[in-house]
């Protein structure tokens, strides 16, 4: 394929289409992680949450013969891993990190262990006659040249995804716990001391980014494909976080930096059929991650010295009027 068709293919509905599609498991991933992040406790285990709820959902959803179960299913083991963590961090006082990289590595070798129990196979659970959750096509918006073909046909777990970036944006600022959850972010200290409960803030925060992951791992089990794959996440969990630094740690902002990953990784889709050697094309979702992420830091930097040269301002202007009065005095 020339360079000019891969151009005009990027350029289209339908390229359009699938950047939506492959944002929708971030962007869940990366709401959960802000929620997380914004209550002072970050979430590095998204991507086992998310990569254990796509392999429940899916052998759920085989056995029972019913995706919506197989969903409710997926998003219950990932939010019993958030539980799990918040103990582990709130009550045993294990390091939050390393607990989050444990669980990671719990589920990738767990899934693993389980798909070969139940299939004999290693790396797909094309032996399971798993389901898919249903896509929806909007009757009226469908009918739209170019932006029916963007906007209508996706996976139900898509619209709700974007319909979740208003529900936490409401949560957040427009609730009683959302502003529990920042003060308990902001202060811990302070927020106890007007009567806070800063482990149960904590333990929510920690479940409700279970639950969004959860639905975003299922995402790619049973409505981005419709089987699960060893390690299928590939880094979306960690790439989630980075949308949370990079979006500045608000739902709008998480939402933009999700659709920038998103277009990162479709690229690399859209890339492959080039000849360039397939690795080079495979690092492109992460190489825009670490691109985006010294970006925010410099940004921050610069940040920090503006405002560290405005409070030098400031002190300069306060001592001088201090020492015009005192001026003055001795004059008298």
């Amino acid at each position: 394929m020339s360079p000019e068709v891969i151009l005009t293919s990027i350029f289209s509905a339908a390229f359009a289409f699938s950047v939506l599609r492959i944002t929708t498991p971030i962007l869940l991933a990366a709401l959960g992680g802000l929620l997380s992040e914004l209550a002072g406790v970050i979430n590095v285990a998204l991507e086992g949450m998310m990569l254990t709820a796509a392999f429940v959902g899916v052998v759920i959803s085989a056995y029972a013969q019913d995706a919506w179960l197989g969903l409710l299913a997926g998003v219950v083991s990932a939010m019993f891993m958030a539980v799990a963590l918040a103990y582990f961090h709130l009550n045993l006082k294990a390091d939050l990190i390393l607990a989050g990289l444990a669980m990671n590595i719990l589920a990738s070798g767990a899934t693993v262990f389980l798909l070969f129990a139940l299939t004999h196979d290693k790396g797909f659970s094309n032996a399971l006659k798993s389901l898919s959750l249903p896509s929806i096509k909007i009757p009226i918006l469908a009918e739209i040249p170019i932006l029916g073909d963007i906007l209508s046909g996706h996976n139900v777990i898509t619209y709700v995804a974007f319909a979740l970036v208003a529900v936490v944006w409401v949560l957040l600022y427009r609730t009683a716990l959302g502003v529990h959850i920042r003060a308990v972010g902001e202060s811990p200290d302070a927020a106890a001391s007007v009567g806070i409960d800063v482990i149960r803030i904590k333990y929510i925060a920690l479940i409700l980014s279970g639950l969004f992951s959860g639905i975003g791992g299922v995402n790619l089990s049973m409505g981005y494909m419709n089987f699960f794959q060893r390690d299928m996440t590939a880094g979306r969990g960690f790439i989630a976080l980075a949308a949370v630094f990079l979006g500045d740690r608000n739902p709008i902002g998480t939402l933009l930096a999700s659709l920038v990953f998103g277009f990162a990784d479709a690229l690399s889709n859209q890339l492959g059929s080039l000849k360039i050697p397939p690795q080079l094309v495979l690092m492109i979702p992460y190489l825009a991650t670490i691109i985006a992420l010294a970006v925010y830091a410099q940004r921050k930097k610069a940040i920090a010295v503006e405002k560290a040269r405005k409070f030098r301002e400031k002190m300069v202007q306060e001592a001088a009027v201090v020492r015009k009065p005192r001026a003055a005095s001795e004059e008298l």
